[in-house]
C-alpha cells in the first residue's frame, strides 16, 4: 500500500511499502493489510502505526482526521501530526494532548456558568430594585 499522511501545511510520510496498518475511530481500533477492500473512516485521536516491507515499523500521532483507502492508496489528512521511532513518547503525547482538551472544556463550562450565573443575577437587580423588598403574591397589587 502507498500511505501518505498529510496535514495543510505539508506531508508528514509518504511510503510507497506498507504492507500493514493500524488506527482508531470511533467503533475502535481496527487493522488494514495490502489487498484490503476500499475503506472510509474519521479518524480519533490516537497514534497510527504502520509496519513497512522491510519489517521497519513506524508511527504517528494525529489529533484526528480522515482516512481513505481507495485502490492501495492509503491517505491520511489531519490538522497535524507528530511522526516518531518511539510509540510509547507518542502515547504519552497524545494522552496529555487529550487531558488538556478535557480540562479545557471543562474550564469552558465553568465559565459559561459563571457568565450565567452573573447575568441572573444583574436580571434580578434589574427587576427588583434596592428599596423594593416585599413579595408580592401573583395577582394581588401592591
Amino acid at each position: 500500500m502507498h500511505l501518505l499522511i498529510s496535514t495543510p501545511q505539508q506531508v508528514l510520510v509518504d511510503l510507497a511499502d506498507v504492507v500493514s496498518f493500524r488506527g482508531e475511530d470511533a467503533s475502535g481500533c481496527f487493522g488494514l493489510l495490502a489487498g484490503h477492500e476500499d475503506f472510509l473512516t474519521m479518524l480519533q485521536p490516537s497514534v497510527l502505526r504502520w509496519r513497512r516491507a522491510g519489517g521497519e515499523r513506524g508511527y504517528c500521532a494525529v489529533p484526528g482526521g480522515v482516512l481513505s483507502l481507495n485502490q492501495q492508496t492509503l491517505r491520511i489528512a489531519c490538522r497535524n501530526g507528530i511522526v516518531g521511532s518511539r510509540l510509547e513518547l507518542l502515547e504519552a503525547e497524545v494522552h496529555q494532548a487529550r487531558d488538556a482538551h478535557v480540562e479545557s472544556v471543562r474550564q469552558a463550562r465553568v465559565e459559561q456558568l459563571r457568565l450565567h450565573t452573573q447575568a441572573v443575577r444583574q436580571l434580578v437587580r434589574y427587576l427588583r430594585p434596592e428599596g423594593d423588598t416585599a413579595i408580592v403574591p401573583p395577582g394581588e397589587r401592591p
